[in-house]
């Protein structure tokens, strides 16, 4: 049997024998239970039940001849509609299964993101889920976090801009973040210098949403917070050290 035909067919949730009577079925034509268990190499005992699991899913169907019972594979079209059956069934599910995703404990969650492109993910979700008014709170060495992936970034800050929040920027002192707050205005920022003292290593950013904690330094990788009163603490800590800066 053809192995790339029976894994799709088994993608699709046949089984290894579903799939190979299936595909027998279809090279041979309305055919005979010997036939089809010859073709296969199953026992014609095994045959029977698998034909009427695929009767059921709507993949083989009985043709008579006569006084002869003959059975053929269904057009490899209807395969389509046990697709869209799977997806109407995922669909009708999806509910439950988000329900288990957003179950929290305590209104509480942490989630771990490792790699650039997990944490690349993360920084996507902030934008998204940011709403207009929201303040978007940063605290970073502004060169390591742009050496990560500086087209990357460079477009997030771009569509960051275009978002009707507050961005305010803690930016770590350093020639990159002094160009940078050179044009704070074009990229509807607020941003005040930190001292140099002490290279961050990791990203720190608050939304009213989430907290994320991204490190900078090899392994790159992410922790998002989503606790009301985490979120707060940070919020509180971020205004403390903003208000008494120049």
């Amino acid at each position: 049997m053809n192995n790339k035909l029976t894994n799709i067919l088994k993608n699709l949730g046949l089984t290894e024998k579903e799939a190979d009577v299936y595909l027998a079925s279809l090279a041979l034509g309305p055919a005979t239970i010997l036939k089809l268990a010859q073709s296969s190499g199953l026992k014609r005992t095994t045959i029977y039940s698998i034909i009427e699991s695929l009767k059921q899913k709507g993949l083989m169907i009985i043709e008579m001849h006569g006084w002869k019972k003959l059975f053929a594979a269904e057009d490899p079209k209807k395969l389509e509609q046990v697709l869209d059956n799977k997806k109407k069934e995922l669909k009708s599910s999806l509910p439950e299964f988000l329900s288990l995703y957003n179950l929290k404990s305590d209104e509480s969650t942490l989630k771990y993101f490792e790699g650039l492109e997990a944490v690349k993910s993360v920084y996507e979700s902030l934008i998204k889920d940011i709403k207009t008014h929201d303040d978007y709170l940063v605290v970073t060495r502004q060169e390591a976090w742009l050496n990560l992936d500086e087209k990357y970034f460079l477009d997030f800050i771009k569509r960051r801009a275009k978002l009707n929040i507050n961005i305010k920027m803690l930016l770590q002192d350093s020639p990159v973040a002094r160009e940078h707050q050179k044009y704070e205005q074009n990229f509807n920022e607020k941003i005040k210098i930190l001292s140099a003292d002490n290279p961050f290593t990791t990203n720190l950013i608050i939304t009213p949403q989430k907290v994320v904690i991204h490190q900078l330094v090899q392994p790159v990788m992410a922790i998002v917070i989503e606790n009301k009163n985490i979120i707060r603490m940070n919020q509180e800590m971020f205004n403390l050290i903003w208000n008494h800066l120049v």
